[in-house]
C-alpha cells in the first residue's frame, strides 16, 4: 500500500472513530452542535479536543467533563441567563437549551484530561 493510501486510510478511520459519538447521538443532540456552531463556536471550542477562540471561554468538552454536570445542571444554567457573562449578551430558548444540554453531554469521557 502506498504511503498516501495509507495516510488517507488511517485519517478516514480517525474521523470516523471521532464521529461515531454523535452519529449515534439523539436528533436534540445533532440539533444541538448545529446550533452551538452557529451561535457559541466564535468563543467556544464545540467539538472534541478543540481550542476556545476565546480563552476564557470553556470548551464544551471541558463544560461536560466536569463534576456533577448533567443535562439537568446545564438546562439549569442556561435557563437562568443571569450566570452568564454580560459580553453574552443573549437569551437561549427553551427547545435550545434542551438540543444544547443534550449536546454538551456527549462529550463526556472517562479518561478525560483538560488541555493545558
Amino acid at each position: 500500500m502506498s504511503r498516501a493510501l495509507l495516510s488517507a486510510a488511517i485519517a478516514l478511520t480517525v474521523c470516523a472513530i471521532a464521529a461515531q459519538p454523535l452519529a449515534a447521538a439523539s436528533s436534540s443532540a445533532r440539533r444541538g452542535l448545529a446550533f452551538s456552531e452557529q451561535r457559541c463556536a466564535a468563543c467556544h471550542a464545540v467539538r472534541a479536543n478543540g481550542s476556545s477562540a476565546n480563552p476564557e471561554s470553556p470548551s464544551f468538552e471541558d463544560i461536560a467533563n466536569r463534576h456533577g454536570v448533567t443535562q439537568t445542571t446545564l438546562r439549569t444554567f442556561l435557563r437562568d441567563s443571569h450566570n452568564y457573562p454580560a459580553v453574552m449578551n443573549f437569551r437561549v430558548n427553551a427547545g435550545r437549551i434542551r438540543d444544547l444540554a443534550a449536546y454538551i453531554v456527549t462529550l463526556r469521557k472517562p479518561d478525560y484530561r483538560p488541555i493545558m
